[in-house]
């Protein structure tokens, strides 16, 4: 497969379906988003959703749980509280 591109085929209604070409580098940056139990098409869907929609809350719900990144966060927010600001020029 020497060109760099890799044919996909998504479904559309129950039988119809159409084939898409994509470059490696766009069918890798899907694959890396993609849930193991999710498909390509819902993949597709959700980042085009997340368009429409323009909602952060709606975009970041679409993503599968992610536990350790949810740790990483809550010892972010706990280190922020313990931090003391001070004024400029004290």
């Amino acid at each position: 497969m020497g060109s760099g591109y890799i044919h996909v085929s998504a479904r559309r209604l129950i039988m119809a379906h159409k084939t898409l070409t994509i470059s490696e580098e766009a069918y890798n940056a899907l694959a890396r988003i993609k849930s193991k139990d999710e498909s390509f098409t819902k993949v597709i869907l959700r980042l085009a959703q997340r368009k429409s929609k323009g909602n952060l809350l709606e975009y970041v719900r679409s993503f599968p749980a992610d536990n350790e990144l949810a740790d990483r966060i809550e010892e972010v927010l706990k280190k922020r509280g313990s931090i003391r600001i001070r004024a400029a020029g004290r």
